[in-house]
């Protein structure tokens, strides 16, 4: 590195700590460990981790990293599980600046809780928590909200969540940095609110929420995928119900993995409503098939919740899993952040001196000493049956529903379902969450026989009937275990592959990939491509419309990683 380079970064650094002070601004492997790597996937060098606490500090600290010709890489709570808000390997052709937003973790109510305005580092959690008193509830609960994931986060990579009747997280009223053709940085306020002109005065009135219910506007904007409950209920589709490329769901912020600063994201929230839990045992997968088809088009409303859960998927999250329910179970969601957080930087000092997985062993044995935590009548259904649905609908459709299960159960030995108390519900809605991260435990205490995890989320058309997955002899002799698990209305899979020691993941998921495609599936279905997954010439074209110079996160979806999109691909690695 020459002495200009040295004295250039010198002087960025010390122009960062000046805006948001020296113990915000992070340097050196160790202190940028939990920001720079990924929670499954995704790790690489930066210059700095910066931490602005204001919006307008973020504008600075962005002005400062753009005419610095630096990348800037945006994150919120980074709990992506495609490695899309960390780098990925060393091989950028410029410095990295990586802007954490979770000291702007801000939630204004407009339109009487109807709508939320979100600042960048707002959680799931935290927007549920404010939306309770009002009986409302917004796009996402249980499940990401879980690990603290953020609200922009979703919006940004199509985030779907396990709501039937709300769609990807979608909207058109956003406040968002773009850097122009030109390399000119530009501010594009729409939020539908009247802010002012100039950046620092719009976004120091949003931060302190200096506006009148007169400036909020309430035209035809979108705020939410409106559309998407009846699109679901078509069962008859040629064509999955959502999926991360969707061109008719890609707009500015929504789906833009990170290819714009965003400062705020305007969303619908929604009624909270009393609901009953009916949990679904069978061996025979097409019983799944058939009871989905009937709910999606004959109860007047549509089902809240519909879970699949394989009996594999079942057994890894019970065992390995429990730590996550647990927490959850006696804290609330709020404390696994912290968890988290912890559990990265003990990470991190044990990795300092070779050692891996040291934290993950450790509790785990604890883990294996206590009892099952689930309640006994699914853990009757787990030895009896294949198959689980966790089926939640609203109580004006219970009667409803409860006569349809047991008509269709009729004549049969045993029973297939049973209706759950209030207790038993919400544990099995969150058993279902805690298996999402019981596979990446399993790899790291069976390291001697684990390579590592191919971890798929896809989408089926919604008339395939034939959703169970049969894959080739050779394939199922390089994996120790598949944990299958998902949106079943929605018809969005995800399938975790728990791959043997010796055998290539890239290979693995690449065979995966060319069985998707013969299936006509779309992936990935409700994660951002991130660096695992291959951005269809479509979503591609998107990113660089909306980036195209390519200073935010850059390689995205094995996109190119250079300055201006040299050497560009497309779609599975072919040229553009």
């Amino acid at each position: 590195m020459s002495v200009a380079d040295r004295n250039q970064r010198r002087t960025l650094l010390d122009r960062l700590r000046g805006l948001v002070g020296r113990r915000h601004v992070l340097t050196g492997d160790q202190p940028t460990r939990h920001f720079r790597k990924g929670i499954r996937t995704g790790e690489g060098k930066v210059l700095a981790v910066v931490r602005p606490g204001t919006l307008l500090e973020q504008w600075q600290v962005l002005q400062a990293a753009v005419a610095a010709d630096c990348i800037v890489i945006m994150q919120a709570a980074n709990t992506g599980l495609t490695g899309g808000s960390t780098p990925d390997g060393d091989d950028y052709d410029r410095d990295i600046v990586l802007i954490s937003t979770r000291r702007m973790d801000g939630v204004q109510l407009i339109n009487q809780g109807e709508q939320v305005v979100c600042l960048p580092g707002a959680t799931l959690d935290r927007l549920e928590r404010e939306l309770a008193p009002l009986g409302r509830e917004p796009h996402s609960v249980i499940g990401s909200s879980c690990i603290g994931a953020s609200v922009l986060g979703g919006v940004c990579n199509n985030s779907g969540g396990a709501l039937v009747r709300r769609g990807p997280a979608y909207t058109e009223l956003a406040l968002y940095a773009q850097v122009q053709a030109d390399g000119r940085l530009t501010l594009v306020n729409h939020l539908g609110i009247e802010l002012g002109d100039s950046p620092e005065e719009i976004l120091t009135r949003l931060q302190t929420g200096d506006y009148c219910p007169d400036a909020v506007r309430n035209e035809a904007a979108n705020a939410s995928d409106a559309g998407y409950a009846e699109h679901v209920r078509d069962v008859d589709a040629d064509t999955p119900a959502r999926f991360n490329a969707d061109p008719s769901r890609l707009f500015e912020a929504s789906g833009s993995a990170g290819k714009l600063c965003l400062f705020a994201v305007r969303l619908d929230t929604f009624v909270k409503e009393t609901s009953t839990v009916f949990y679904i045992g069978t061996n025979d997968p097409q019983d799944l098939t058939e009871l989905r088809r009937h709910l999606l088009t004959h109860l007047p409303s549509l089902p809240i919740a519909g879970e699949y859960i394989h009996r594999t998927a079942f057994d890894i999250g019970e065992r390995y899993g429990k730590d996550t329910y647990l927490i959850i179970d006696h804290f609330g969601t709020a404390r696994v952040p912290t968890a988290f957080a912890l559990k990265s930087r003990i990470d991190g000092l044990f990795e300092r001196l070779g050692l891996r997985g040291v934290s993950d062993r450790l509790i785990q044995k604890v883990m294996d000493r206590l009892p099952s935590h689930l309640p006994e009548r699914m853990r009757d259904y787990r030895d009896r049956f294949e198959h689980h649905l966790l089926l939640r609908v609203a109580d004006d459709t219970a009667a409803q529903t409860r006569e349809h299960l047991a008509r269709f159960f009729a004549g049969r030995d045993g029973d297939h379902f049973f209706e759950c108390d209030e207790d038993e519900g919400r544990r099995a809605f969150l058993h279902r969450f805690a298996i999402a991260g019981a596979a990446i435990r399993y790899r790291e205490v069976h390291r001697r026989e684990v390579e590592d995890i191919v971890a798929l989320d896809i989408a089926l058309r919604r008339n395939d009937r034939d959703w169970v997955e049969t894959l080739p002899a050779e394939l199922e002799q390089g994996m120790v275990h598949k944990l299958y698990y998902g949106h079943f209305f929605c018809h969005v899979f995800h399938q975790d592959y728990i791959v043997r020691k010796g055998v290539d993941p890239l290979a693995m998921e690449h065979r995966m990939w060319a069985l998707l495609d013969e299936r006509r599936a779309e992936y990935p279905a409700e994660h951002n491509v991130g660096h695992l997954y291959v951005a269809k010439p479509a979503l591609a074209g998107f990113y660089r419309d909306l980036d195209p110079t390519n200073s935010f996160n850059p390689g995205i979806g094995h996109t190119s990683r250079q300055r201006g999109w040299g050497e560009c691909c497309g779609g599975h690695g072919e040229k553009a």
